[in-house]
C-alpha cells in the first residue's frame, strides 16, 4: 500500500526514530497517597479530580471509576481484574503524545487511576461550528495521533475509544496527549447494569460494534472519524436512532469529506476514505502508514484555503454521493494488509 501512495503523492517520508520515552514514575501505595483537590470533570462512569501526591508534591489527575454502579455484581471481580491488567499495560506506554499512567488501584468495589496532569482542552471543543481548527493543524494533529497509536499498537495495546474527548490539546505549547488507554477494555465481556455498550458508538469501527475481536486497525478507523469531525464539524454517520446509527456504520459509505468542505484536497479525502473502510483488511495496516500519507497530504498543499470555520451545508450535487469524487483503491494494485503481514496486536 505504501508504494501505491508513493506513486499517488509523489514522495513519502522515512520512518522516524521512536520518540524519547517519558520517565516512568514510582507508583504510590494506595489512594491515600494523594490529596484530592478540585473536580476537573465528570462522566457517566467516572469523576476526575486534580490531586497532589503527598510524597513529592507534584500535581496529578485521579480518575475514579464507579464500577459497582455500572456493572452487575457477578461481574465485578472480573471487571476489577481486567481494569488492573489494562492499567498495568497502559502504564508501560511511554510516548510524548500519550498521557502517562502513574498508578492505579482499587477502592472497595470501585477503581482509580492516577495520571500525569496536563492543561489544555480536549478536542471536542474544536468540533463545533465556528470553532474548527485550520485544516493544516488538523492534519498535523492526525499525524501525531497516528504515530502515537502506532507506538501503542506495537506494544500490544489497543485504545478502543479514540474520540475527540479523549485527546487533550494545549495549543500554546503544542502539546497533544491521548488519554484513557485501556479504560474501554474493562467492559469487554461484562454486562453493565443498563445493558448499554460502553464507549462512543459514532467513533466505533464496524467490527467493534459487532462485538468482534479488534486490533489497531479499529483505532485507525476511529482516528479517521475524529479527523473527519475536526475538519467538518460533522460525523461521517449521524442518526437519532441508535439502531440506525449502528446500521449506517456497518453498511453505509459516509459522504466524501468535501461534501462539507469542498476546498479540501482530494488527497485528504482519499486518506479518510481508506481509514473509514468497513473491512479492517482494507484499511491502513498501521498508524505509521497513515501518518506517511497524511504527511504526503501536507506536502501536496491545498490545506490553507479559508473555511470560515463553518462546514458547508450543501455541496455540489455530484459530491453528495458517497465518495463520488474519490478514486477508489484497486485491491490487487494496493495490496494492503495481506494476511501474513497484518499488524499483530493483542485482542
Amino acid at each position: 500500500m505504501t508504494g501505491f501512495w508513493r506513486r499517488v503523492f509523489g514522495k513519502s517520508k522515512p520512518d522516524h526514530a521512536a520518540s524519547e520515552s517519558v520517565s516512568a514514575a514510582t507508583p504510590a501505595q494506595g489512594l491515600q497517597a494523594y490529596e484530592l483537590l478540585q473536580e476537573l470533570g465528570r462522566g457517566a462512569m467516572a469523576v476526575v479530580h486534580l490531586a497532589r501526591e503527598r510524597s513529592s508534591g507534584r500535581l496529578v489527575a485521579i480518575k475514579r471509576l464507579s464500577l459497582q454502579r455500572e456493572f452487575a455484581a457477578e461481574d465485578l471481580m472480573d471487571v476489577r481484574q481486567r481494569f488492573m491488567r489494562e492499567a498495568r499495560a497502559a502504564g508501560h506506554l511511554q510516548h510524548p503524545d500519550i498521557l502517562q499512567v502513574l498508578d492505579a488501584g482499587e477502592a472497595g468495589d470501585d477503581a482509580w487511576i492516577a495520571m500525569e496532569y496536563v492543561q489544555g482542552q480536549d478536542l471536542s471543543h474544536f468540533t463545533r461550528v465556528g470553532q474548527l481548527l485550520p485544516p493544516r493543524e488538523v492534519v498535523q494533529l492526525g499525524i501525531r495521533l497516528a504515530r502515537a497509536l502506532d507506538y501503542a499498537h506495537r506494544q500490544g495495546v489497543v485504545h478502543r475509544d479514540i474520540k475527540p474527548a479523549n485527546v487533550m490539546l494545549e495549543r500554546a505549547s503544542n502539546r497533544v496527549k491521548v488519554m484513557d488507554f485501556g479504560i474501554a477494555r474493562i467492559a469487554d465481556g461484562s454486562r453493565t447494569r443498563t445493558g448499554l455498550v460502553l464507549g462512543t458508538p459514532s467513533f466505533m469501527s464496524p467490527e467493534q460494534l459487532a462485538g468482534l475481536k479488534v486490533d489497531g486497525r479499529s483505532d485507525l478507523y476511529s482516528l479517521g472519524v475524529l479527523i473527519y469531525q475536526l475538519l467538518t464539524g460533522q460525523l461521517p454517520h449521524q442518526s437519532d436512532s441508535m439502531a440506525k446509527l449502528m446500521h449506517l456504520i456497518a453498511n453505509a459509505t459516509p459522504p466524501d469529506v468535501r461534501h462539507y468542505q469542498p476546498q479540501l484536497p482530494e488527497a485528504l479525502a482519499m486518506v479518510l476514505a481508506l481509514a473509514l473502510e468497513k473491512r479492517p483488511e482494507l484499511r491502513y495496516a498501521s498508524g505509521e502508514q497513515m501518518a506517511h500519507d497524511l504527511e504526503a497530504v501536507l506536502d501536496q498543499g491545498g490545506l490553507d484555503a479559508p473555511t470560515g470555520g463553518e462546514p458547508v451545508a450543501h455541496a455540489q450535487a455530484n459530491s453528495a454521493d458517497s465518495f463520488a469524487q474519490t478514486v477508489r483503491l484497486n485491491l490487487p494494485e494496493a495490496g494492503q494488509n495481506p494476511a501474513d503481514q497484518q499488524t499483530k496486536t493483542k485482542p
